[in-house]
């Protein structure tokens, strides 16, 4: 991917940042001149993904779910760098759960990454970002369609749009920008372990959703990074709140 500077000077986070979305994400963001932090919960990963990215990226180990350890991010962010102008919330997850099968368990952890995670990432952020910043939320086409098997993850993605409606007016006097970018089946490791362990049971679910897709065949992260790009960057300076589909048109049909 050749190198541009549309972020030069800039100092991006990607919480997540170590596979799929956030790690397109990431490389997207660096490749356009930003200085990128990445986080993710496993050391090994967090290594090799800062190895892709290169650019100078900066891997810091951080559970979004866990305050203190988000208290010690943005501690190492601060003496780093000393500020933020790009934040992508992007680290979350979820599982399969029909009604009548949800678990406390099963709610408790999809709403402490997909809601709780992200409420205190930009809260904690708040003091290093800077005037005229820009906030990107990672959410989900299920935030705005009915899926069987997923109300849970469905219903925390809905939260996350809601919250950039609700904080762009808590934050307008900064003039921060926060917008949401909401993939829909993209080709990730995450996508397809929604079918279990199976090979086969993977191959299976990746076809089936590329055929619901009407442009025919599933995202690729690098797509998603791309909008994640233009959000951060001033060719989005009057975009405010909106919520970017990058689906090949899941959620508009």
């Amino acid at each position: 991917m050749s190198k541009s500077n549309r972020l030069e000077g800039k100092v991006a986070l990607v919480t997540g940042g170590t596979s799929g979305i956030g790690l397109a994400s990431a490389q997207a963001l660096a490749n356009e001149g930003a200085t990128v932090f990445i986080t993710g919960r496993r050391p090994a990963e967090l290594d090799a993904a800062v190895k892709a990215i290169g650019n100078g990226a900066v891997g810091i180990r951080s559970d979004v779910t866990k305050l203190d350890e988000l208290d010690q991010l943005f501690a190492q962010i601060k003496e780093a760098a000393g500020r933020l102008d790009v934040v992508h919330v992007n680290a979350g997850g979820g599982t399969m759960a029909p009604m009548g099968q949800i678990s406390e368990e099963h709610f408790d952890d999809t709403f402490d990454r997909n809601v709780k995670g992200v409420v205190f990432t930009v809260q904690k952020a708040l003091p290093l970002l800077t005037q005229g910043a820009s906030i990107i939320l990672t959410g989900s086409t299920a935030g705005a369609k009915g899926t069987a098997a997923f109300s849970v993850y469905s219903a925390s993605k809905a939260a996350v749009r809601n919250f950039a409606r609700s904080w762009l007016l808590d934050l307008k006097d900064r003039g921060i920008r926060i917008n949401v970018v909401s993939p829909g089946p993209i080709r990730t490791t995450g996508l397809a372990e929604l079918a279990g362990e199976s090979k086969e049971a993977q191959a299976g679910l990746l076809d089936y959703l590329a055929s619901q897709v009407p442009v025919g065949r599933l995202g690729e992260p690098e797509e998603v990074g791309k909008a994640v790009v233009f959000l951060a960057s001033s060719e989005s300076s009057f975009v405010n709140g909106a919520e970017l589909f990058v689906d090949g048109g899941v959620a508009q049909i």
